[in-house]
């Protein structure tokens, strides 16, 4: 089997590359079948041709980014295999580089691949972008925070999330308690994640002085948001009413974007996803974006995306035997 050396000139990087107790190597060997040997600030790779070049490629690409101050954890190492697997031509740098913005615990929010870099670019470029892939795949956390930091350069005055509050396949009955209280549970995803990236308190005092607006869809009815960055999350679960509702909210410097999951439609059957049908009514409007993610993007626990593509690899065996004629029938 081929074996490749590499040899990293700082040794403080190159432990910095290792990873704490070598977590990093570690990593790759568990990814992509690579067998690594640490020996100071040498590396010797060793396995199958394609997967050794690969894991070269991730480590020279990966010291490149600490000599840039990025610090590289174990997930860094296993998203740049991922992408660097299936396209040996991209720069990790102009991906993990591109930072969104720095939440309240110092932690650096920046595209991990591909498809979540064009997503960034295209919130940049267009007033009205839509996201539309499986869950995990950093759909509604980078719009976030893209929002946050629209808001906090000024760019934008208020920031307004919204979905469509609709139970995923459960019937809850009447929730106790006045109106916050019984759409709380639905929007409790958006509160996560502006309280990971500003802090709880922070969070409350935006809240309370109306900065940031967290509310049902429904009430998005009438208003017209000016100098706001909007997001609207779980968009496969609108109506077709809702969803013509809510794009045209649209005011003056004001931005939104529309997130949601085609494979996880919760409405009733026989009602089309107001999502469904805007991604193909709207897609050759300009200054409206499309961005499609699949379980290559996903950024959760490795097994969220062996899910993924365990349930689609089934939908694709259903759909396959429905188009099969059935010979029984046609003798009949």
């Amino acid at each position: 089997m081929p074996e490749v050396k590499l040899i990293f000139e700082d040794n403080n990087l190159a432990r910095l590359l290792y990873g704490d107790l070598n977590k990093n190597l570690i990593t790759i060997e568990k990814t992509i079948g690579v067998s690594v040997k640490a020996r100071g600030n040498e590396l010797a790779l060793k396995g199958l041709k394609h997967e050794v070049e690969v894991a070269a490629m991730a480590l020279k690409q990966l010291y490149e980014l600490l000599k840039a101050g990025y610090p590289v954890y174990p997930s860094d190492v296993a998203y740049g295999l991922r992408i660097l697997e299936r396209s040996s031509k991209v720069n990790l740098k102009e991906i993990f580089l591109d930072r969104v913005y720095i939440t309240a615990n110092q932690r650096v929010v920046s595209p991990k691949s591909v498809n979540q870099k064009k997503y960034i670019d295209s919130i940049r470029n267009n007033d009205i972008v839509f996201g539309i892939g499986p869950a995990g795949t950093g759909k509604t956390y980078l719009a976030v925070a893209m929002a946050i930091s629209a808001l906090t350069s000024s760019q934008v005055k208020n920031i307004i999330l919204t979905r469509p509050a609709v139970e995923a396949g459960e019937n809850l009955g009447f929730l106790p308690g006045d109106m916050a209280q019984k759409v709380d549970p639905y929007l409790r995803p958006l509160y996560d994640a502006l309280n990971d990236m500003l802090g709880r308190e922070k969070v409350v005092d935006y809240i309370e002085k109306g900065i940031v607006e967290i509310a049902p869809l429904a009430f998005m009815r009438g208003r017209t948001l000016n100098s706001a960055f909007v997001i609207l999350d779980e968009a496969q679960n609108t109506s077709h009413a809702q969803m013509k509702m809510f794009l045209t909210r649209l005011g003056f410097d004001s931005q939104t974007v529309i997130t949601g999951d085609i494979t996880q439609i919760d409405l009733p059957e026989g009602k089309k996803s107001g999502l469904v049908e805007a991604s193909r009514i709207l897609k050759n409007i300009k200054g409206i974006g499309f961005c499609s993610f699949t379980d290559i993007d996903v950024v959760r626990h490795p097994l969220v995306q062996q899910i993924i593509r365990a349930y689609a690899k089934k939908v694709k065996k259903q759909g396959n035997r429905k188009l099969k004629p059935n010979p029984e029938k046609h003798n009949q």
